[in-house]
This record gives structure tokens, sequence and C-alpha cells, in this order.
């Protein structure tokens, strides 16, 4: 049994055995830089016991046969980088298609955002154009073979100054190499695709979400973030309003 299959074997014997399986819980993107609160905003949803939370696979990532592909990656991207976004876009994957015992499924990041790191290499130059090809062939067909529907994305929109001094007060060790200008051609390409909709096709209607708040004012957003979700009143609309009243208009998945 791989690493993948072990870590969902696990997360199965946390969820109760008396729930049916969900074919299709209302799923949920949580996206966002680096340090932006995702893993601020799934705690939150922790708690709640109608709710499947399945987070970033770091820890597969870190050991991969006894090797640390993530370091490698921040230390060596030129040669690292296609094989690290190739073993997320494999990992992600498996999280999408987790059939989950409950009606609601949280998801730290996607398949979908796994390309904004992959533009961000192309246009840095860590990828060649073959590799981009490659991994753009295979997202292709993860869109359209495989079970991945999401009902709602929330983005966590933070300044790359903010987290970046949230990521050097957590120090993780493999984000010692993340510069401050890393972090704000991240943000870029996040707001190109979600804030203002010009990069990459949106597959569900966006929630924008203030992640320059203290913890607290985090908090209020995410109990408001829950009562829309949990309410079901996201599901399938053409847009959706954030909590500070600003509407995007999404695209349909192509």
């Amino acid at each position: 049994m791989n690493c993948i299959a072990k870590t969902l074997l696990v997360l199965s014997k946390m969820t109760p055995t008396a729930c049916k399986i969900y074919k299709r819980p209302f799923t949920v993107c949580i996206e966002g830089n680096i340090g932006s609160g995702k893993t601020t905003f799934l705690s939150h949803f922790k708690q709640f016991n109608n709710t499947t939370v399945l987070q970033e696979p770091v820890e597969l990532w870190r050991n991969v046969a006894g090797t640390n592909l993530l370091e490698l990656m921040y230390t060596d991207p030129t040669r690292y980088s296609f094989l690290f976004q190739s073993y997320v876009q494999l990992t992600m994957l498996q999280l999408h298609t987790y059939k989950s015992p409950m009606p609601y499924k949280i998801m730290e990041r996607s398949v979908f955002s796994a390309r904004c790191f992959i533009e961000n290499m192309r246009r840095t130059k860590q990828l060649q154009d073959i590799e981009v090809i490659v991994l753009q062939d295979w997202y292709d067909w993860c869109v359209q073979n495989a079970n991945i529907e999401t009902d709602l994305i929330v983005y966590l929109r933070t300044s790359p100054e903010i987290v970046y001094h949230r990521m050097k007060t957590r120090a993780r060790k493999e984000e010692n190499a993340v510069s401050l200008e890393y972090l704000k051609q991240i943000h870029n390409i996040h707001d190109e695709w979600l804030y203002h909709q010009t990069l990459f096709t949106i597959p569900a209607p966006v929630l924008v979400l203030d992640g320059n708040k203290s913890l607290e004012g985090m908090i209020a957003e995410f109990q408001n973030c829950k009562d829309l979700i949990f309410s079901n009143k996201m599901e399938r609309q053409n847009e959706v309003k954030n909590v500070t009243g600003h509407t995007l208009t999404t695209q349909p998945l192509s």
C-alpha cells in the first residue's frame, strides 16, 4: 500500500462508519498563497461533524520513499520542479476522488490551483516548455476523466508582505528559501486567476475573503462562510457575493 492510500485509509478510520458514502458531497476548495490562512480555515471546519476536511498532503511531499521532495523543489527548483508538480497533481487527484462519508468536503488547495505554481515556474523559466506541455496534458486528462467536481472556491486574498511575515513566524524548514519576491509572484498569479479572472477557466463560483485580518477577524469571516456553505445556496450558481459585497462572475469549466 502506497503512502497516499495509507493516508486515505487513516482518514476513513477517523470518520463515522455509520454514515453513508456521498458520491457527490458539496465540495469547497480553499485557495491562496503560502501563509494566507488556509490551515486556520480548515481547523475551524474540523469541529463540524458533517464535513470531511482534507489538508494539502504536505507530509507525503516531505517523504516520498524517504526523500523530502518539497525541500528539493525549493532548494533546486530547476532540477525538481517538474518532478514535484507531477507528484502534486497525483496527490491532489487522490484527494479530489476521495469518497466522503459526509455531505460536505473541504479541501486545502486543488488540482486546479496547481496550475498557478506551474505558471509561475513557466514564467521564471524553472520549467522547460516541453515540461509545461506534459503537465498541462496531464491536467487536461484529470479534468476530463476524473470525478473532481467543485462547488465553491474560497480565495483567501492576503498581501505578500503579511504572508511573508506569517511564513517566517511558523518557520517551516522547507520554506527557508522562499523569498518575498516569490510570494509576490504567487499572489499575482492567484489574483489573475481568481480575483480578476483573466488567467485560467474558473471551475466554480469564487468567494473572496480578506486574509489580511487578525485571527479573530478571520474566524468571524469563516463563520459567515460556514453559514453560506451549509445553506447550500452556493451550489451551481453563476455568481457569488463575498462578505464585503464584491461580486465575481464565474465561467463554466471547459
